[in-house]
């Protein structure tokens, strides 16, 4: 799936994802290629992306906000204040605070 996150200063990652997991207002939930289209909105706390395994992702040309998360570089963590996420045609679109 493709995932987008664009906050009001900038978009911050743009990329083909394995997965997504992102803190609902509901509990965390995983989102996974050809899931079923959502809206929610989304609370404090951390978004965990798992890059495509195919992805030549560069560390240095992140935002300084997404991080790797420990020794794999394929899975990256963005901390948000709150948000929105829609997912719809394996195109998943995160407008973070």
């Amino acid at each position: 799936m493709y995932l987008e996150i664009v906050t009001p200063e900038a978009i911050l990652f743009s990329s083909e994802v394995d997965s997504l997991s992102v803190p609902g207002v509901d509990g965390e939930f995983q989102m996974l290629n050809n899931h079923a289209p959502v809206v929610s909105n989304l609370i404090e706390g951390t978004v965990k992306i798992h890059v495509h395994s195919q992805t030549n992702l560069k560390l240095d040309e992140l935002d300084g906000k997404l991080i790797p998360d420990g020794a794999d570089d394929k899975i990256l963590t963005l901390l948000i204040n709150s948000g929105t996420l829609e997912l719809n045609d394996n195109k998943a679109i995160i407008l973070a605070d």
